[in-house]
């Protein structure tokens, strides 16, 4: 399972970040953008909701859940600043994708009997939207929050997040997680199409080990 998160370059537009891992079998979408207006946000929106379709991917929004549903998108992923994933539920419905951040063992323990989809667990290293805001998991962190989540009975899909690469990914995946999320690493290859299908390659390889 691989996630795709924008993040503004100086190499490519948001819809040229998006049509790339597109093309290379990327399924799973999501857009963030910081620090702009809701009509910006909209704008850039409408860019690549048709590319999203027309490859069959999902598509969530970081926070924005008005927006998210006047724009029909499959849903929101909610960080610990933004609105409640209780509530977003409650003005979602039962159908919304609804995603959530977690840096510990302790903050999706919290989430037991809620109804969220999965959650985002991270950072593995520090990148430069994440910086020095939670410790370090690492491969030994993830699986340390893994066994404590799994013993607890709550089965929520895992992604983890926060600078990943390729190489990453088979000891990442070797701690339980369910997925990955990457941004700067495709964005940052010299070919992202290519970099996409190889982090497919590598996810699909690691699950038949």
């Amino acid at each position: 399972m691989l996630m795709f998160i924008t993040h503004p370059s100086d190499r490519y537009s948001i819809a040229e970040e998006v049509q790339m891992v597109l093309e290379g079998g990327c399924k799973w979408i999501q857009l963030r953008i910081k620090d702009i207006s809701d009509e910006e946000f909209r704008q850039t929106a409408l860019e690549i909701i048709p590319l999203c379709k027309e490859n069959e991917a999902f598509l969530v929004f970081d926070d924005r859940v008005e927006l998210a549903m006047e724009m029909g998108v499959h849903g929101v992923h909610l960080g610990k600043n933004d609105m409640n994933p209780l509530q977003a539920r409650e003005t979602m419905g039962a159908e919304a994708i609804i995603g959530v951040t977690a840096n510990t063992a302790d903050d999706i323990l919290r989430l037991k009997g809620w109804d969220v989809d999965y959650v985002g667990l991270g950072p593995f290293r520090y990148t430069t939207t994440k910086k020095n805001l939670s410790p370090l998991l690492g491969p030994d962190g993830y699986r340390e929050v893994v066994n404590k989540v799994r013993e607890a009975d709550i089965p929520l899909p895992i992604v983890a997040i926060g600078g990943i690469t390729l190489e990453d990914i088979p000891e990442i995946m070797a701690t339980g997680v369910n997925g990955v999320a990457v941004s700067g690493s495709i964005i940052n290859a010299p070919n992202p199409v290519k970099y996409t299908r190889q982090l497919i390659e590598t996810l699909n390889s690691t699950k038949k080990q």
